[in-house]
């Protein structure tokens, strides 16, 4: 089957980037004490990628006070730094060594006399369960971390912990939920959602960014982290069959080798982009993949990113990672090998066969970050002790 003959990108550059959703400032120093509702515990950065736990807090901020402390960041200075987001959101940038020295960081903002909403995205803040006397404890569990390259080996013992002090539970996906009911009494499925006013935009006359003008068209694209989860072969062997079409990715090289990411001159590494220009960088593309290797890491996997992909109207291709099989077959392609790879990209561009995307609204309809943070709400309500 003939290549789609390749072509430079010529449309307008963004004028500017549409306004982020927060302002943000920060102050260094001891803090006087605080009163917060929700105390978030993350092992996300608040400026690194924008993902479940930024889209859920942002929200719950309209109704919380909520210090979101990230994992520790050691600086020379002595003072911890807190970063304001809003008036009701606040970023806590440990400057620790260990967790085990958080304790003694947090009762310096809140006091140990605090009873706030404890809310845990990752296992290894545990320790701060035997410090404080919180009001409930949530556990947001949006990976099976124990399963990453690389994980302490103590992340099982601290989720057994963090399970038997936790009053809900909720888990990013259909197969979380299922490794996680047996372990706990009150589970509750909340798989990640989607923004669609700010995805949408990219079936519209919106710029495409600078860093785009350049690569020939086609292009098949990926927004997100690059690291073990991503099969690097399959990318590799698919750039191969398709030298003139373009492979672009957006998004940080995790806790993988700068050499273990294949170099081919079809293939684009762009870098980590703020949340408010990816759908500028979605609308160039003209495949949207989701490259997933099968492995531990992914195994309980449910990608926000195929929403946000099927908000911008884009035709979908993805290995077979369970939830994505379960929940999309229906409407997105599915490959096993770099060969399926290539010839589904070949189709979908040639016409052979159309996407159906036509399918996307009625799931897109069913859900959306509010409505999924107004069901934690209710949630959270039936469950608050005191």
């Amino acid at each position: 089957m003939p290549l789609t003959k390749p072509q430079k990108l010529n449309r307008l550059k963004i004028k500017g980037p549409p306004k982020t959703q927060t302002s943000n400032s920060s102050f260094q120093g001891n803090t006087s004490k605080e009163v917060y509702d929700i105390i978030v515990f993350c092992h996300f950065r608040w400026d690194f990628v924008y993902h479940r736990p930024q889209q859920i807090m942002s929200r719950m901020a309209h109704d919380f006070k909520i210090l979101f402390i990230e994992e520790p960041l050691p600086k020379a200075e002595k003072s911890n730094s807190i970063k304001v987001i809003n008036n009701n959101l606040h970023v806590l940038q440990p400057n620790i060594t260990d967790l085990k020295e958080l304790s003694q960081v947090l009762s310096g903002i809140i006091g140990k006399e605090a009873e706030p909403i404890a809310w845990f995205y990752s296992p290894s803040f545990c320790g701060v369960l035997e410090e404080f006397n919180f009001s409930t404890v949530v556990y947001d569990c949006m990976d099976e971390l124990p399963l990453f390259n690389g994980s302490s080996p103590e992340l099982n013992d601290q989720e057994l912990l963090l399970l038997k002090k936790s009053s809900v539970v909720f888990t990013g996906g259909k197969s979380l939920f299922e490794a996680k009911f047996p372990l706990h009494n009150n589970v509750f499925c909340f798989p990640c959602s989607v923004d669609m006013e700010h995805f949408s935009i990219a079936t519209n006359t919106i710029g495409i960014p600078e860093d785009l003008l350049s690569i020939t068209t086609p292009i098949i694209g990926f927004f997100g982290i690059l690291d073990e989860r991503i099969d690097m072969q399959l990318i590799e062997e698919t750039a191969r069959f398709l030298p003139e079409y373009s492979f672009v990715f957006v998004g940080p090289v995790v806790k993988i080798r700068d050499e273990d990411l294949p170099k081919l001159p079809n293939i684009h590494y762009l870098g980590i982009k703020p949340y408010s220009e990816l759908p500028h960088f979605l609308k160039s593309f003209d495949i949207a993949m989701m490259p997933f290797a099968l492995n531990g890491s992914t195994k309980y996997v449910s990608p926000t990113i195929t929403l946000e992909y099927m908000a911008a109207g884009k035709p979908i291709i993805s290995t077979k990672v369970s939830d994505v099989e379960r929940d999309y077959s229906g409407c997105i392609r599915l490959i096993s090998s770099s060969s399926e790879f290539a010839s589904d990209i070949q189709k979908i561009l040639s016409k052979e066969i159309t996407p159906k995307v036509y399918l996307y609204d009625a799931i897109l309809n069913k859900t959306s970050w509010d409505r999924t943070v107004n069901k934690m709400k209710a949630i959270l309500k039936e469950n608050v002790k005191g």
